[in-house]
């Protein structure tokens, strides 16, 4: 589970960076629209972000491993997704192809919260 921790750990990085970067770099060129779905990114990826980090440290069990694994994905998908989409008009990615990406995230991230419900709970 170091390695996960370790990816805790980074991505904590990243959401403070992102964030910064949304806040002061970025805050020209956001509408209110724009910033509202940048920061709900980022309130994704850090709140999903400790959850791994705390879960990382109860071992090295695949009852942690899948739901760690899960949020990851989910913020890769759900938090990159709306990154993008909150900037699509200054990189020119089609929204069409973003939008259908963030509800995969947004299950990735309920299936982790599920599995670590249930697989926590059992002995």
């Amino acid at each position: 589970m170091k390695n996960i921790f370790a990816l805790a750990c980074v991505s904590g990085a990243l959401a403070v960076a992102l964030g910064a970067f949304g806040a002061h770099g970025l805050k020209p060129y956001l509408d209110a629209y724009q910033t509202e779905i940048y920061n709900k990114a980022v309130f994704y990826q850090f709140v999903h972000t400790l959850i791994i980090a705390v879960i990382s440290w109860q071992g090295t069990t695949q009852k942690i491993k899948l739901p760690a694994i899960l949020f990851l994905v989910g913020i890769l998908l759900f938090s990159g997704s709306l990154y993008l989409l909150a900037t699509a008009h200054l990189h020119g990615m089609p929204k069409i192809i973003l939008g259908p990406i963030t509800p995969i995230g947004g299950l990735c991230f309920i299936g982790g919260w599920l599995t670590l419900a249930f697989g926590v709970g059992k002995k």
